[in-house]
């Protein structure tokens, strides 16, 4: 069956849960912490100082025990108290950083039962974080022998047509097509029905099991958007699958095989992303030209390693990254998502022992060892209130690429973004890509 593609460009757009979650709902009780720094950073050794105000109804309130802690991002803090507030507002004694990185303070009360609980994050001299991550001597030829690898698997794609699913505009597919290693990759496919050249967009899932749907608002648009799941399942089985896969087989996916670089689960991930790349661009309504690729958390760590593995890439758009300097808690410093190395992961238990036996392979996978090799334009979006995926860790990455590459802070998010944010992220990509 031939399948048609649209008019301007080949748009790989890597979405999760992280980035179509919504923001925070406004409560009745907000906690509001400011700092002494209107732009969110400041230069190392200067002091920050946070004010805090419980509101009730938007009202101050004068009454009432609060919890604080303050220290650097996702490590040992520097303080932690509990104090009983008599005024409207309280402000802490000033503390700093000497080595860049983000000081945090976080807030938490109790109303009616119920905790309520707050963020606010400054960045110290954050152009200046460094990776703790080392690069392997082999790295370009590991990945270079698992390209080549697939240069010898057909595509073999099979495509079902679902009109029940399509729109006006648009043709909707359910597809699969053979992966690395045997494995097979499954999504859903969107193409406008108009027949011309047009690029493309494959979305890559943030981290979790998950059914999807085809992106039609962006396939009448004149793009042809591929939804794919990275776990080797069809994306269009009843919900409840997906439940049982998550906490079962497929509960702490990104751990599997963490100490082999052979073997580890993200090796098949990460090829398979390129696979998808190869299917795009043999479609024969595809422009020839125009590939980007696009996502956030996990599917923003995917962004920047497809962006290096793959030179079809023009440009990439990556929102708070994961898997970005996975070793900074062996540093005593934040380290990326999933916090293997955390003493408070759920892992800690041994967690020397895993880290001793896992650092090495991990650091094919880390995604500050992809960003030496980019040469394509980026785009980063993120918020420093993130918990997820720690701004140390992304900045480490952020920090090494040489290529151009633009950043766009919505300081105060956390792990999800603004719909401004992504809708300015979408234009900076379409703008370039229409050039």
């Amino acid at each position: 069956m031939k399948i048609k593609v649209s008019k301007y460009f080949l748009f790989i757009l890597f979405l999760g849960f992280e980035i179509s979650s919504a923001q925070p709902t406004i409560s009745p009780i907000q906690i509001l912490i400011t700092t002494n720094h209107g732009n969110w950073e400041c230069k190392l050794s200067e002091p920050t100082s946070f004010k805090i105000q419980v509101l009730k109804f938007g009202v101050p309130q004068k009454k009432g025990t609060i919890k604080i802690q303050i220290g650097p991002e996702k490590v040992q803090p520097f303080y932690v108290d509990s104090l009983v507030m008599e005024t409207d507002s309280y402000t802490t004694l000033s503390y700093t950083l000497t080595t860049p990185g983000f000081l945090r303070c976080i807030v938490s009360t109790v109303f009616d039962g119920k905790e309520y609980r707050s963020l606010n994050t400054i960045g110290y001299s954050i152009n200046n974080i460094h990776p703790t991550t080392t690069l392997p001597a082999d790295f370009d030829a590991f990945w270079q022998k698992t390209k080549l690898g697939l240069e010898t698997i057909p595509i073999d794609s099979k495509i079902q047509f679902l009109p029940e699913r399509s729109s006006s505009k648009s043709n909707v597919f359910h597809i699969n097509i053979q992966g690395f290693n045997n494995s097979r990759i499954y999504g859903m496919l969107a193409i406008p029905k108009e027949a011309g050249k047009y690029p493309a967009v494959l979305q890559v899932p943030g981290a979790g099991v998950r059914p999807y749907g085809p992106d039609i608002e962006l396939a009448d648009k004149g793009i042809i958007v591929l939804t794919i799941g990275i776990h080797g399942v069809p994306v269009n089985m009843d919900p409840a699958v997906y439940t049982n896969l998550s906490s079962g087989p497929l509960n702490g996916y990104f751990f599997f095989n963490m100490e082999d670089k052979e073997k580890y689960y993200y090796k098949r991930v990460y090829a398979n992303v390129i696979r998808a790349n190869d299917f795009l661009v043999s479609l024969p309504e595809y422009d020839g030209v125009n590939l980007a690729v696009m996502g956030a958390s996990q599917g923003g760590a995917l962004s920047v390693v497809t962006a290096a593995l793959d030179n079809r890439v023009k440009y990439y758009v990556a929102f708070h990254p994961a898997l970005c300097d996975l070793t900074g808690y062996l540093y005593d410093r934040a380290g990326g998502w999933p916090h293997m190395f955390s003493k408070d992961h759920p892992l800690s238990n041994g967690w020397r022992e895993i880290a001793n036996k896992s650092i090495n392979s991990l650091s094919y996978f880390d995604v500050v060892n992809f960003t030496y090799s980019i040469q394509a334009e980026g785009l980063f979006s993120w918020g420093f209130n993130d918990e997820t995926c720690a701004p140390t860790s992304f900045y480490a990455a952020y920090n090494k690429i040489t290529a151009k590459k633009n950043v766009y802070a919505f300081h105060d998010t956390g792990h999800w973004i603004y719909p401004e944010q992504r809708q300015k992220a979408i234009q900076w990509l379409i703008k370039r890509i229409k050039q």
